[in-house]
């Protein structure tokens, strides 16, 4: 007698990740660079240079000097140990030969654009997640719960797979897709076949694809949590599905471990949220040198206004205004401090939001030297919109006290 065939999970969510997101948009542009260890993260000096002879020459990794961090590398880099949010210097012992491109965030959000645009074509319930990946809700996509032959899964994975071809002939990349009952499952199994992976769990596959991988494969387990759990002995997520519940609330509190339990099971019910406004929006950037805010006060003016104009573009292009206007300073010795000011009305234009940073400066001891700065405006709301009654007093700057200037601020930035 056959065996009865398995019916399909209630929901069908895909996890799309691109393969190594800016990498790849880089290689279209530089060709000859494919199957090379490349990272990306220079500066706009690395940018390649033509040849007379219409070759371009690259700089490499050997010849990077400073702090910049890795932004991503190619999977050929990747294999030496190079790796996103490597220091450039640490990765130059690694792989001195990688070649080092800067960054260009216009051309991978055009990319972003594209991919997510082909793809909502097919399925169009879609939660954003960043630049290059999002969840895709398939359960009600056409074709995705028939089966194909024998295979119950073979609807979906026809539909996962046409979305893969749509991305690649919309951008020229390849994406990896896990699909499973939920978006824990489905982030992990993206990542299980990279690169151009198509990946589909089911809660019956638990054991022999999920749970013997290390427990920080689970999105929310982090670097404290993971040491935590490897003192206990727990190193897999298989033996964090087999851990008394007893230990867990002993060591992580009734929260955080019931949580640790139903991930560790496949346990999951989010649904994939269509759209949500974002908390705030931000710029910042790293020195290549500490800079002092009396030595270096024209670059660190000049630093300062072109972070308050990108920031205001970025509000008009995405349509916000903001009340609160913040800043944050790193100072040598990686001490951060933030400071921000809340306006009686929403701003969006950079001279407003330089002097409303100008005034969150001034509460801000500046004698140590700086090697980052960032400003942030929250509080955001779209022209028109009537914000609810505010508590506190009028003008909603905080305390008095709060808005003293800092003993000894050498500069404003001017």
């Amino acid at each position: 007698m056959a065996e009865p065939t398995p019916a399909l999970p209630d929901r069908l969510i895909a996890h799309l990740d691109m393969d190594a997101f800016y990498a790849s948009v880089e290689l279209l542009r530089y060709p000859e660079l494919q199957g090379l260890p490349v990272v990306v993260g220079g500066r706009r000096a690395h940018t390649p240079q033509l040849r007379p002879d219409g070759t371009r020459e690259f700089f490499k990794l050997a010849d990077y000097t400073g702090r910049g961090v890795v932004t991503t590398s190619t999977y050929a880099a990747r294999a030496l140990g190079v790796f996103s949010a490597m220091g450039l210097m640490k990765a130059a012992l690694r792989a001195p030969q990688a070649i080092l491109l800067p960054a260009d965030f216009d051309s991978y959000r055009h990319y972003s654009r594209l991919f997510k645009a082909a793809v909502r074509e097919i399925a169009p319930v879609i939660e954003d997640r960043g630049i290059d990946e999002i969840y895709i809700d398939l359960t009600d996509v056409p074709g995705a719960r028939e089966p194909v032959g024998h295979d119950p899964l073979g609807g979906v994975r026809a539909v996962a797979r046409e979305i893969k071809n749509s991305v690649q002939s919309a951008t020229g990349l390849t994406c990896s897709i896990g699909v499973t009952p939920n978006k824990l499952l489905s982030k992990i199994a993206s990542e299980l076949d990279k690169p151009d992976g198509l990946t589909l769990v089911t809660m019956a596959d638990l054991p022999t694809r999920i749970w013997p991988l290390p427990v920080r494969r689970i999105n929310g387990i982090g670097p404290k949590a993971g040491e935590k759990l490897d003192g206990l002995g727990i190193h897999t997520i298989g033996e964090l599905a087999a851990a008394p519940q007893e230990l867990l609330q002993q060591h992580f509190g009734p929260g955080y471990s019931a949580w640790l339990h139903q991930a560790a099971w496949g346990l999951d019910d989010r649904p994939v949220v269509t759209h949500s406004e974002p908390v705030s929006i931000s710029r910042e950037t790293t020195f290549e040198r500490d800079l002092h805010a009396r030595r270096d006060r024209p670059e660190l003016s000049r630093i300062f206004t072109a972070l308050c104009e990108q920031l205001a573009s970025d509000l008009q292009r995405k349509g916000y205004l903001g009340r609160t206007i913040g800043i944050k300073l790193r100072f040598e010795g990686f001490r951060t401090v933030t400071r921000d000011l809340t306006l009686d009305e929403p701003v969006q234009d950079a001279a407003a939001i330089r002097h409303a940073a100008g005034l969150c400066l001034k509460r801000v001891d500046l004698s140590q030297r700086l090697r980052l700065l960032g400003v942030r405006v929250g509080k955001l709301s779209r022209p028109g919109e009537i914000e609810p009654p505010r508590r506190g007093r009028a003008g909603g700057a905080g305390k008095v006290e709060d808005l003293r200037p800092a003993p000894e601020n050498l500069s404003l930035f001017g």
